[in-house]
């Protein structure tokens, strides 16, 4: 459900900033991991850990997703100067 969550995310920031925002979704994932190693709580803990792992997912997706628009498969953003 989180990957599902996570799809139009990644959608959207191809769109709007291009894939150049990775940094972002590895600053994410890295804090989700470390939040996941900290908490005490095993649900919440598992979560965190998931969330990290789908914001590592998402750095790949970005680039993905780069290539679809270039096919045609997704729209390009006409206000976005290459």
């Amino acid at each position: 459900m989180i990957i599902g969550i996570f799809h139009p995310i990644v959608i959207k920031c191809e769109y709007y900033f291009t894939w150049k925002i990775w940094p972002l979704f590895l600053l994410a994932g890295i804090i989700f991991c470390a939040v996941s190693l900290v908490i005490s709580n095993d649900i919440i803990s598992t979560l965190c850990g998931i969330l990290g792992f789908v914001c590592f997912w998402s750095i790949l997706e970005l680039k993905k997703q780069a290539e679809r628009v270039k096919k045609g498969w997704f729209p390009k953003n006409p206000n976005r100067v290459l």
